[in-house]
């Protein structure tokens, strides 16, 4: 394991600042500590001499006492002063790198797309980015100013003591590897260790968010009480992992300090022996007595440090692999700047929201598209583990109703995904719309899975705006749907039939289409749980957002979708597309 992932001096600005500032506090407290060290070998050597001259029995001190004296209490407080900025310095870095992570990491998430979250566990990424993170706190406000620390300490005290006795010096250069062999041993019995102790973490959050989302479904069913039996389970499980960590940390650190006493007193027997023959004088010796053991402390420091970062090391580790994770971002043509994000920051609106990442080939990029008017598909296809579809070549114009046809696993939803910017694909994708926009404000998207939030019918159809209630009004109507717009909706939809939740969703979709005006609308198997007449009353309504000017593409089997649409795409499986047009259809 690195002493300092490169990756996060690489995306966090702050983290490099905090490296910086915690070097030059390191090195004042370092040349600080020299300067108590030799006050006090003066101080001692000028009251010997004076002990042994009869000169302090007269009362007289030598000339030189209370200016050392005055140099060594300053040392003593510029000391204090460089402590408590490192302190200081450390906390308001490890804050900020912290939100920087969070931010880009949420950023990253949202170029993305859902289909690159649906890969992963919402537990598990939750976890990471707040009490895994949390854990930085010790990372940067313990571990990382010590390793500064060590790294400008350690030679500059080699130096001084060197200066002061050469013999010292050496013995000190060969002892000094034992702790960073220690520290080698120690981190490999570790790192297993807590590994272990963060998934368990993950599974605690993760059974914790399960039993709150499923609350409501298990206190109907009577079995709310056995997710406590469960949750306390996995709670026993982290805490005898944190004891085993707290365990090998107290064993460590024993270790240790064991290692440096032992140098210590190596460097002690020698300069004692020393001191009996004659060979080294009281003011070198007191000097490098003072000093033996502070070119010690950083080194046994960090290792204790380390040690208790553990936590934030993994959170951390987990955090940075997701944003150093080029092969996603590199397969859709973004460029990402120094911090890990894209250029754009499109808003979204919709249920999960339009993608914000451009797909390999795409015309533009979201943060400089040009102006077009057509949707056009230039020899896309789309490659999933399970799916294939295409080569597709397609030019829809503003007004057009395109549907996609096809068996269930067919690609439809896939292709969809790709239209939006958040499937990787070949081939290119040209959106209509003004220039200068992002694909996320040109596009209005419907999923077939509506995610409908607690709140009211009219905050789930305006979904992040505030709503316009006509407008509101309107496209709940549009939606076949005659529902109050001061109607309470619990989580998840709550209080509402799988029909009601599916024609709130495309009255939220209906909804976004008008007020934004956007030029392109997805709709993703918008009548599925619908009965006949709502679905005409649906159909009428694709319809005339399509006469207002947008092209509309619809993801159905239904018939009667399929037969209001001007443009037909089949997708078999395979791969194989056909594309009819309504005048070739009646000719």
């Amino acid at each position: 394991m690195k002493p300092l992932d490169p990756r996060l001096l690489r995306l966090s600005r702050a983290a490099r600042w905090s490296v910086v500032a915690s070097a030059a506090t390191g090195l004042v407290r370092t040349l600080a500590t020299i300067g108590i060290a030799w006050g006090i070998a003066t101080a001692v050597t000028l009251g010997v001499d004076a002990v042994r001259d009869g000169r302090l029995a007269d009362g007289d001190l030598p000339a030189a006492f209370v200016p050392t004296l005055a140099l060594l209490a300053g040392a003593f407080v510029v000391r204090a002063v460089a402590a408590w900025a490192t302190d200081d310095l450390a906390a308001r870095a490890g804050a900020t790198v912290k939100s920087e992570l969070r931010a880009t990491v949420l950023a990253r998430a949202a170029e993305r797309g859902p289909s690159w979250l649906a890969e992963r566990s919402s537990a598990g990424f939750a976890t990471a980015l707040g009490p895994g993170l949390d854990a930085l706190d010790a990372y940067f406000g313990r571990y990382v100013p010590q390793l500064a620390l060590t790294a400008v300490a350690t030679p500059v005290l080699l130096v001084a003591i060197g200066y002061g006795d050469l013999t010292s010096a050496v013995v000190i250069v060969f002892a000094l590897p034992v702790i960073p062999v220690f520290m080698v041993l120690i981190g490999l019995a570790t790192q297993a260790l807590q590994r272990r102790q963060a998934d368990a973490l993950t599974r605690l959050g993760g059974a914790f968010t399960e039993a709150v989302e499923g609350l409501a479904t298990l206190k109907v069913f009577g079995r709310a009480r056995r997710q406590v039996g469960r949750i306390a389970t996995v709670t026993d499980e982290y805490r005898r992992g944190t004891i085993g960590v707290l365990r090998l940390s107290f064993v460590s650190g024993f270790a240790l300090e064991l290692a440096a006493s032992l140098s210590v007193a190596l460097v002690a027997v020698s300069i004692g022996v020393r001191l009996v023959d004659g060979s080294l004088g009281l003011g070198a010796a007191m000097f490098v007595l003072v000093l033996a053991p502070e070119a010690f402390a950083p080194l046994r420091q960090v290792g204790a440090d380390f040690h208790a970062a553990q936590d934030g090391v993994e959170a951390s580790g987990a955090v940075l692999d997701v944003l150093d994770d080029h092969s996603r971002t590199a397969s859709t043509g973004v460029v990402l700047d120094d911090r890990g994000r894209t250029p754009s920051t499109g808003d979204a609106a919709s249920d999960a929201t339009a993608g914000r990442t451009p797909s390999t080939g795409d015309a533009a990029s979201d943060a400089t598209a040009s102006a077009a008017t057509d949707l056009v598909l230039e020899g896309v296809v789309v490659r999933r583990p399970d799916v294939v579809v295409g080569p597709l070549d397609l030019r829809a114009a503003r007004g057009t109703v395109v549907a996609l046809a096809g068996p269930s696993g067919s690609g439809k939803s896939s292709l969809i995904a790709a239209i939006r910017g958040v499937l990787p694909h070949d081939g290119t994708v040209t959106v209509p719309g003004p220039a200068g926009t992002s694909r996320a404000d040109r596009t209005t998207w419907g999923d077939q899975r509506p995610r409908l939030v607690r709140g009211t019918v009219a905050e789930n159809v305006a979904l992040h705006t505030r709503p316009d209630d006509h407008d509101v009004r309107r496209a709940l109507g549009e939606a076949g749907l005659g529902l109050e717009p001061g109607l309470p909706v619990g989580p998840g939809g709550a209080g509402l039939s799988g029909g009601q939740a599916q024609r709130v969703a495309v009255a939220r979709a209906l909804y976004r289409a008008r007020r934004a005006r956007t030029p392109l609308v997805l709709l993703d198997e918008p009548t599925s749980a619908l009965d006949a007449d709502a679905e005409r009353t649906v159909v009428d309504a694709v319809r005339s957002l399509a006469a207002d000017g947008a092209v509309v593409v619809v993801a159905s089997h239904r018939p009667a979708v399929l037969a209001a649409a001007d443009v037909r795409v089949d997708l078999r499986p395979g791969g194989a597309v056909t594309v009819t047009h309504r005048q070739e259809a009646r000719a």
